[in-house]
């Protein structure tokens, strides 16, 4: 999606890095924050023009050696090393998984009627490919169901569903990036990060600093209008047999106020069904 993302993706670790955390005497004077490139090139055992040209893109392609040596530099965790070595050495085009964008029939039954708890299907763009009835009633107050990037940044029911919109935030972004590492060249992923980057500021903040972090099992504290906050745990799985979409599924502790808010979004999902069908019948008449 950039002709220098490896570079680009340097320089933005590069600038979270902090010279107390590399173990390195801060003697201040620092016109920009984190690491100078000496200090990078210092750390991990390269000289100073070598990994200039990594990050102007004039070296594309570090061994594996050096790519070890510059994860450890920045600091990076196994899931930012990993996207990091997919940057430095891609792997050729005859050995690449393209996503799958259709979704098998038993798939789709499985995400609706199988799991009793709001669960959705995503593609590697986070697109909605599939919501069960559950995650139709949580999500109701958004005025689409279509993208999970798109309803956070650009719908203004964002702010008040999620308790932390901040966290939230980079939580989606850093998953996108993580999740679309093999897609990078997706037309779905392309087309949602270029109109997040038309139109939302705050997404093209986010997406800069080049984070790499799937979402796989965290607490979440979601409002619902008409239930009041859920306490959730947020769980992701990844289908294996289509590349690229992943189930995510929202669960509560038993017994819990907000297992017995999941009990009350489901009586109204079934009432509000209820409710439609009856003037669907009533137009009809």
């Amino acid at each position: 999606m950039h002709d220098n993302e490896l570079g680009d993706f340097l320089r933005a670790r590069r600038a979270e890095v902090t010279a107390a955390a590399a173990g390195l005497p801060d003697v201040g004077g620092r016109r920009v924050p984190g690491l100078r490139r000496e200090e990078v090139a210092l750390l991990a055992g390269l000289s100073t023009d070598y990994y200039t040209r990594l990050e102007q893109g004039r070296e594309l392609h570090p061994s594996e050696q050096v790519v070890d040596a510059l994860a450890r530099a920045l600091l990076l965790d196994r899931h930012a090393a990993d996207y990091f070595f997919r940057l430095a050495q891609p792997a050729p085009k005859t050995a690449t998984t393209s996503p799958v964008h259709s979704v098998s029939t038993p798939l789709r039954d499985f995400v609706l009627n199988c799991i009793d708890a709001p669960a959705t299907l995503t593609g590697p763009g986070l697109d909605v490919l599939v919501a069960n009835s559950l995650a139709r009633a949580l999500y109701s107050e958004f005025a689409r169901f279509d993208n999970l990037l798109r309803m956070v940044f650009l719908d203004p029911a964002a702010k008040t569903f999620y308790h932390d919109w901040d966290k939230a935030a980079r939580g989606v972004v850093s998953n996108l990036r993580a999740l679309s590492a093999p897609y990078r060249s997706d037309p779905q992923v392309i087309s949602v990060v270029g109109e997040l980057t038309v139109r939302s500021p705050a997404f093209v903040s986010l997406w800069q600093r080049r984070e790499v972090r799937p979402r796989v099992n965290e607490p979440k504290v979601l409002h619902h209008s008409r239930i009041g906050d859920l306490h959730l745990r947020y769980q992701a799985f990844t289908v294996a047999a289509a590349p690229g979409q992943h189930i995510f599924v929202y669960t509560a502790e038993p017994h819990s106020p907000s297992a017995d808010g999941l009990m009350l979004l489901r009586s109204l999902d079934h009432t509000d069904a209820s409710s439609l069908d009856h003037t669907t019948q009533e137009s009809r008449s």
